[in-house]
């Protein structure tokens, strides 16, 4: 057989799949290792979507989506950061991987370099490495919270430095970006004449911190911040595929050569179900959002129990929680060993990056209940599964 690109080879397996798919072939396995939020779709969103083939409107779109979508995320966004957004700098992706994708194909030569989060979702390095560029990653310590110093990441720079990807709030840390941090950072970016792409998958949810985004710092038509927006947390669509790209001025007509090659455009139903979500009743998100908080402080709560240290999610739907004491050196091992002795699925920090070794994510978006069960099976500190 004829081989496939070196790239494609060399891309290493996705720990957090491994792990939820080993759980979903366990019988009645607790799975707190993906972040798939459970509550039901709300009606008038499932209604957009089915009138729109009842009206038999299968076409295509512009590459760029529909206008009152594109307009309704500009809203969206402008409201999060003060800025005035235009319709025409948002682009409608096929979910926020995808539009991580377009953003670094526009941005990335190969041999560019691309610093990325450590521990930060593994698709970030991934997508960059399939561009044939460099994922450069920048640490996350514990000792500063797991927040970027900006004198570490100046420390990576070379000619090479093409992107600077952030994601606040962090999945997996539920770590968020104070205003001060999240200015300082596009103030970094500026200085250096970097391109900043800022993954907001999660703005909607942040406990007692404002979500500041980075394109508060941008200007009025956008210099160097693309910011990917997805409605698949926010509003639990992540089969949909539906999420946005705001990005500077003047690059409409390249976004819309490159999404043609890619997609061409997204599904319909699925833009008139995004609509309805930015234009509906928000009452799912405030829901869901409380949902999150509760089942954070009980979660933490099991862990002060058993002296497991963690780090206080601000923003997301995780918990990041130090198993070092148990795991041996090697935590991708012991959770799989955790799974087959307890039943119980977590993430591996290991899937986010070398400073993650010891750690584990615990999704907090299902039943409380589980989740509950879940945790409480974690072993006592220097007490091995």
């Amino acid at each position: 057989m004829a081989q496939l690109s070196p790239h494609v080879r060399n891309v290493p397996a996705n720990q957090i799949r491994e792990i939820t798919q080993a759980a979903w072939a366990t019988p009645d396995a607790v799975v707190l290792s993906i972040g798939e939020p459970g509550f039901p779709t709300p009606p008038h969103i499932l209604e957009a979507a089915r009138a729109t083939l009842d009206r038999d409107e299968t076409g295509y779109t512009p590459n760029a989506g529909i206008a009152p979508l594109r307009a309704a995320f500009a809203r969206h966004a402008g409201a999060a950061s003060g800025m005035d957004i235009s319709p025409e700098r948002v682009f409608i992706t096929s979910g926020a991987q995808q539009g991580l994708h377009l953003a670094l194909s526009l941005l990335l030569d190969a041999g560019d370099e691309v610093l990325v989060p450590n521990p930060g979702y593994p698709t970030f390095a991934m997508t960059a490495k399939l561009l044939h560029a460099v994922p450069v990653e920048y640490p996350l310590y514990p000792d500063n919270g797991f927040q970027p110093r900006i004198e570490d990441i100046e420390a990576l720079l070379t000619p090479r430095t093409r992107v600077l990807l952030l994601n606040s709030p962090s999945n997996p840390l539920g770590a968020v970006f104070s205003r001060e941090l999240t200015r300082s950072l596009v103030e970094l970016a500026r200085r250096h004449d970097l391109w900043i792409v800022s993954d907001e998958c999660y703005e909607a949810f942040t406990f007692d911190v404002p979500h500041v985004s980075p394109l508060t710092f941008d200007g009025d038509a956008g210099e160097r911040v693309i910011t990917s927006l997805t409605l698949s947390k926010t509003y639990g669509l992540t089969g949909l595929r539906i999420g946005a790209l705001v990005m500077p001025a003047g690059l409409e007509q390249v976004a819309s050569t490159v999404m043609e090659s890619i997609v061409s455009c997204v599904a319909s139903p699925s833009q008139y179900a995004a609509l309805a979500a930015l234009t509906g009743p928000q009452d799912y998100v405030a829901n869901a959002s409380a949902h999150y908080r509760a089942n954070r402080d009980a979660a933490c709560a099991v862990l002060d129990g058993k002296g497991i240290p963690y780090l206080t999610a601000r923003g997301a739907f995780y918990l990041w929680a130090d198993m070092s004491s148990v795991t041996g050196g090697n935590v991708r091992a012991w959770t799989n060993r955790f799974l087959k002795e307890e039943s119980v699925a977590v993430a591996p920090g290991t899937a986010f990056g070398s400073i993650g070794e010891g750690w584990i994510r615990i999704a907090l978006c299902g039943d409380r209940a589980e989740l509950l069960e879940g945790v409480r099976r974690l072993p006592l500190p220097g007490h091995p599964a």
